[in-house]
Parts: structure tokens; sequence; C-alpha cells
């Protein structure tokens, strides 16, 4: 229908709330303590000026590039999120919408679908992984996603500091028992939600909040807080152990979670085939950085040896078109695609891909820019005070570049 279709990625996230149980959404939207870290992932985008021409421009465009050895019709990846509560379809909804749009998926670790049917609906999946368990049990469970079909690894480092997510994040329950149901039911029945939950009762039921790739052979599938408690006692990796952990999956491998030129330089030296910067969102320590603050140095530090990805606060091709202008390969992408998830289901993702890549081509018009491996610094405006070089002796607040504008 004509009026499924939402304008802007803000548009997805007004419907999810007039659709989402109150707990449901705000998890969405929740970040750590004070949510520093994830209004500054917003704001910082929101500093970086464009410099638009308005003849001449620019109308052949070729957004494809490739990232760990996956050809991509456009710099946009799924990152991989936990249980998906806002849509009974979950990651399967979003993995056939990104395969429908030629990207590729990250299905996360916690994910409440299993990696083999998300692989069978989009074969470009990156399996997500934490440190956690034994070593055997972290074998297992990559050997299951390559036996799947996966074709790259994402290890997940930006949640280590995650203990105090209070700044708007609802009361999680551990599995939607008959007693959790009646706690959370004047959620949907006052809030007049019943929209999602016609959607749980067509599908099967309420949503498990188990996580089936973390089963291990012989043992039950294991809830959300079951895996995390997993998490959470184990102790935290060494670089050494990274390298060991790049050795056994023996192919495409992301480290996630960089923020430190160090630390990018740590990634090179582990085997990692590429890093992504980011700050969980803003789901991590706060105090951080926006991620794209600290983008250009670690380019600079370590472009020519890995590729380099980011993500947070991505809400418009806009912000897609910044992130490449500052050297990125590719950007991903959660809150956005989550929103649309919950939205409209499929379609919704669809939706929001949709939208990333006509705002990324109206900025490579007005920019004269006809592929997105042209785009540069000399794209954007950019403050003397704008980035942030953490982990090099330049220190931790160094102003960055203002080149002129194109």
């Amino acid at each position: 229908m004509a009026n499924d279709w939402f304008e802007t990625v803000l548009e997805a996230r007004r419907r999810a709330k007039k659709r989402l149980p109150r707990s449901v959404y705000l998890a969405l939207i929740a970040g750590s303590e004070r949510g520093v870290t994830l209004r500054d992932n917003l704001d910082a985008f929101d500093e970086l000026g464009l410099a638009p021409h308005v003849v001449d421009l620019t109308t052949d465009h070729d957004l494809s590039t490739t990232v760990m050895d996956q050809p991509l019709s456009m710099p946009v990846i799924i990152s991989p999120t936990g249980v998906q509560a806002v849509h009974p379809d979950g990651e399967l909804a979003v993995a056939r919408a990104a395969a429908a749009r030629g990207v590729a998926m990250g299905l996360g670790a916690f994910g409440s679908k299993p990696v083999e049917e998300v692989v069978a609906a989009n074969p470009k999946t990156f399996f997500q992984t934490y440190w956690m368990g034994s070593r055997d049990a972290m074998i297992h469970r990559i050997q299951r996603a390559r036996a799947a079909g996966a074709v790259g690894l994402i290890i997940t480092l930006d949640w280590s500091f995650s203990h105090s997510r209070d700044w708007g994040s609802p009361s999680i329950p551990s599995q939607m028992d008959l007693k959790t149901m009646i706690r959370f039911s004047p959620e949907i029945l006052l809030g007049g939600k019943f929209g999602y939950l016609k959607d749980y009762l067509t599908s099967g039921g309420p949503p498990t909040l188990t996580v089936p790739n973390m089963a291990l052979p012989g043992q039950p599938t294991p809830g959300f807080f079951e895996a995390y408690g997993e998490w959470m006692q184990t102790p935290q990796p060494t670089w050494s152990d990274i390298a060991w952990l790049a050795e056994q999956w023996g192919g495409p491998f992301m480290v996630k979670g960089i923020l430190r030129v160090d630390d990018a330089r740590e990634a090179v030296a582990a085997g990692a085939t590429a890093i992504s910067v980011s700050n969980h969102g803003g789901n991590n320590l706060d105090g951080a950085p926006g991620a794209i603050r600290v983008l250009p140095s670690i380019v600079d530090a370590v472009g020519d040896d890995i590729e380099v990805l980011m993500d947070g606060g991505i809400r418009r091709g806009g912000d897609v078109f910044k992130a490449l202008a500052l050297g990125a390969r590719a950007v991903l992408i959660g809150r956005a695609y989550l929103w649309g998830l919950a939205a409209n289901g499929q379609a919704g993702v669809e939706n929001v891909l949709d939208l990333l890549r006509a705002g990324l081509v109206s900025g490579m018009m007005a920019s004269r820019r006809s592929s997105v491996h042209e785009l540069g610094r000399d794209d954007l405006v950019i403050a003397p005070d704008f980035e942030r070089h953490l982990g090099t002796s330049e220190g931790h607040v160094h102003g960055g570049r203002s080149p002129s504008p194109g």
C-alpha cells in the first residue's frame, strides 16, 4: 500500500514507536548512562558540512564496492544486533531485504534466528560473535557458521563495559512465560499495540528470547541472559586471543569496536582483514567520542593495510556520504533498519536501504562524483576541532583537518 512507504528514517522511527510496546521501543533508542556518546554519534554528523555544486552535476553514479570479499551494490551493511523482538520474522526479514538490495547481512550471535536459515535468505552473511565461553565452545560456534555458509566473521569488542545501560533503558525479561506476558500486557492492551500483538499471535506466539546460535551440542538452547552471563564471566581477550580466533576462522575477519589508532594497528597485526570504527551505538562506555570523529585518524594510520568501516549514528544517506568521504569503505547500520523492520517488516527494511541509497546519490551528484571510491575530505566542510585522535602521539583531543571544500 502506498501509505506503508515512509520518506525518512525518522518517520520509520515514529511508526516504530506507534506500533511497538513501550519497553520494546525504548530498547531500540536507549544508550549507556547519560547517553553522551549516543548523542555525539548524531551531533558529530551534523557538524560536518557539504559544499554542493548546482551545475554540471553527475548523472551516472556507481555505488558498488567490495567488503570482506563480498561485492555490494552500495557501501552499506546490516550491523548485527541481539534478539529482534520488533517483528516475528526478525533477522530473516532483514536478511531477505538486504539480499533484495544487494547488501550484506550481519547476523548477531544473540540473534533470534538460526544462522542456517539466515544464510539461506542471504548468502552474503557475516556471522558475529563475542569472546565468550571456552575456546572449544567458540570453535564449535564458528565452525557451525562456516558450515552454514557464512562468508565472514565479526568479533565484537565494543561492548566490554556495558554494565549500566540506564539511559531510558527498560526492564528486559529473561523469558516470555505467562507471568511475564501478564506483567507486560498493559503496554499492549492499554497502549493500543494490537497490530504488534496480532503479528505475533498469527506467527505462533510471543518472542522466545532464546539465542539459537549460542547452543552447544547436548545442551538446551540458552536464553539471552544465560548467554549474556557466559560472556560476562569470560576473561577479557588479549590481542593474542584475537589472533588465535582469526586463525581458527581462516577467512575474512572483522574486529568491531575500534576507536583508537593503536588498537587499529593491533587489529592489523592480529590478522584482521577489516575493522569497524565503533562505540557500539552509544551502548558501551559513555563518554567515548562519536565514531565518525575518530575515523579520519584511523584511516590515515591503517587504511592502506586493512578495510576500515564505521558504524554509529547513520540515519540518512548524507551520513553515509560523510563517512565515505572521511575514508570509510562502508558503513554498518543498526537502529535505522530495526525501525524499518518494526514499521513495515521486510518492506520497511528495504525502504530504509532505498532512502540511504537515494541520499548517498544526492551527495555524489552535488559533489560531481561518479563513484563512491572518488569521495574524499575535500567534499566536506570540516571544522578544525571536529576530529579526535585517540591512541596517537597527537593526543586525544587534537584538532582535525579543515580542507578547502570542493
